[in-house]
């Protein structure tokens, strides 16, 4: 838990040692990366916004060619979208109708359906800026048996949205001195203000109930 804290945190350092280590397979590494937070409902801790705001950074030092990382990662996020929900209109019914599951947290699975039901198709645009509802939340509409059509649209909006803006923030101002020096409170700012619409919709849940 310290280790990919300490990764989060300071992902702009441990981004820049892999560009440096790896090269060209940087691409393929945050490309894993995206995938899997975004198409595996057991990986809803891997870093999202913080690492594209880290990889804008990286790309503007000319390390990475920032057209093609935002190109591939869209990509990711897509394809992991579309997982997520095949594996909910595959398995989803059978882990609502169970009080419990071995591999998923049941409470963010319901709080994600909650969402769901509340803001429909929208969820999956919205759903792209609030970590671990993000990956729930293709899930819960493969639960809901969304049309794939539909499901789709949204999935590659969000996906554009989504790596588009946390990646050119950190092109155009994630090596700025003030930013630079700070980087770590910056990157603890986004991940604060990402889960704070999470906190708030649990906030608003609970005084409905």
């Amino acid at each position: 838990m310290e280790t990919l804290l300490d990764f989060i945190l300071h992902i702009d350092v441990h981004l820049a040692a892999l560009t440096a280590q790896y090269g060209m397979w940087t691409y393929a590494i945050l490309f894993l990366i995206v995938f899997a937070e975004t198409g595996l409902v057991v990986t809803p801790f891997l870093p999202g916004d913080s690492m594209l705001f880290a990889a804008g950074a990286i790309c503007s030092l000319g390390s990475m060619d920032v057209t093609v990382l935002m190109g591939l990662l869209m990509i990711a996020a897509v394809l992991g979208d579309g997982v997520n929900y095949a594996i909910g209109k595959k398995v989803g019914p059978r882990l609502f109708t169970s009080s419990t599951s071995k591999f998923l947290n049941k409470q963010h699975l319901d709080r994600t359906h909650a969402f769901y039901e509340k803001h429909g198709g929208k969820t999956i645009i919205l759903a792209r800026f609030m970590p671990i509802i993000r990956t729930f939340a293709p899930f819960v509409a493969g639960v809901g048996s969304m049309r794939y059509r539909t499901f789709f649209i949204y999935n590659v909006v969000g996906a554009i949205v989504w790596v588009a803006s946390f990646t050119m923030l950190g092109y155009f101002f994630g090596n700025q001195p003030l930013v630079k020096k700070n980087f770590t409170l910056v990157i603890g700012a986004i991940i604060v203000i990402s889960v704070l619409p999470a906190i708030w919709e649990i906030i608003r849940s609970k005084k409905e109930l």
